[in-house]
C-alpha cells in the first residue's frame, strides 16, 4: 500500500456553517467523525489544521492524531495546509491527502485511491471523482462537474453541466441523455509535500476567481491534475444546515443496519 499522510483543513469560521468542524453529528464533533475516517485508511500521521483552540480541544482524546495550529488569516484550505506541512517538517516527497474538514463520510478506500492515483500518474495532483446519477445533480450548481481526458488527467472543473449535450439537453433537462457518462468532482487531493509548497505559492488565476474552485489555479498554471474514479460510494460534505441535517439521517440509517 502506498505510504501517505492525511492532513484535514478544519477553519472555524465557514461562512455557511459557522463553527463547522465543532457541529455535532451523532453527539460528536465533526471534525472527530473525519480524523477517524483518516486513521480507518492506513494513513502513516493524521494532522488536523486548524485556527482555533476549541477545535484543538476536541482531539485531545484521539492520541493518533496531532494538531498543527495555524494563522487564521489563510484565504484557503491549500494555504492552511502548506503552513500545516512545514509545522510537521515532511520531506518534498511525502505523498500529503487533502481531506476535507467536512467529510465524515469519506471511505477508506477512496482515501487510499487519491493516494495511489498521485502515485501511479505522472501529475503532480490527484483527486477523485463519481457518476453523476441524476440530471438535477448535473445542473446543481454547488456541485462541481469535471472531465478528463485519455489519460484520466483534468481537463476542466465547473460548477457547470459539462460537456453539455447538445442534442440532448435541446429535448429535455429533467433526465441524463443516453450514451454519455458525467463525472461530479469529489474535493479530495493528493499531492507531494513539496508540491504543494508549490500550489499554495501560486497566484490565483482568472479561471479560478471566476468559477470559484481553488484546483482550476493548478489547470491553468499548466500542471495536470489524475482523476480516478472513487472505489466505493463518497457521499457529498457538510456545507449547510440542510447538509448536517441529511448526515444525521444517514448516520442513524446506517447504526440501524
Amino acid at each position: 500500500m502506498t505510504e501517505f499522510v492525511v492532513a484535514i483543513p478544519a477553519r472555524y469560521a465557514a461562512s455557511r456553517l459557522p463553527g463547522k468542524p465543532l457541529r455535532l453529528l451523532g453527539g460528536e464533533p465533526l471534525v472527530l467523525h473525519v480524523a477517524r475516517r483518516a486513521l480507518q485508511a492506513g494513513a502513516r500521521e493524521v494532522w488536523v489544521a486548524t485556527d482555533d483552540t476549541r477545535i484543538a480541544d476536541v482531539l485531545d482524546g484521539l492520541d493518533e492524531v496531532k494538531v498543527a495550529m495555524t494563522a487564521a488569516t489563510h484565504a484557503s484550505g491549500t494555504d492552511r495546509l502548506a503552513e500545516c506541512a512545514r509545522i510537521a517538517g515532511w520531506a518534498d516527497e511525502t505523498v500529503v491527502v487533502n481531506l476535507q474538514g467536512d467529510e465524515p463520510f469519506a471511505p477508506a478506500a477512496g482515501i487510499r485511491a487519491v493516494a495511489q492515483a498521485l502515485v501511479e500518474g505522472e501529475a503532480p495532483m490527484s483527486t477523485l471523482a463519481t457518476t453523476v446519477e441524476d440530471a438535477h445533480t448535473l445542473f446543481d450548481p454547488n456541485v462541481v462537474k469535471l472531465v478528463r481526458n485519455v489519460r484520466n488527467e483534468a481537463m476542466y472543473f465547473s460548477r457547470a453541466p459539462i460537456a453539455w449535450h447538445r442534442d440532448g439537453f435541446a429535448h429535455s433537462r429533467d433526465v441524463l441523455p443516453d450514451g454519455h457518462r458525467w463525472l461530479r468532482h469529489i474535493g479530495i487531493y493528493g499531492y507531494r509535500a513539496g508540491f504543494l509548497q508549490q500550489f499554495a505559492a501560486m497566484p490565483p488565476g482568472q479561471l479560478e476567481q471566476v468559477e470559484a474552485l481553488e484546483q482550476l489555479r493548478v489547470l491553468e498554471a499548466g500542471f495536470p491534475i489524475s482523476v480516478a474514479i472513487s472505489p466505493e460510494a463518497f457521499p457529498p460534505g457538510i456545507d449547510t444546515p440542510d447538509d448536517l441535517a441529511r448526515a444525521e439521517a444517514l448516520l442513524q440509517s446506517m447504526a440501524a443496519r
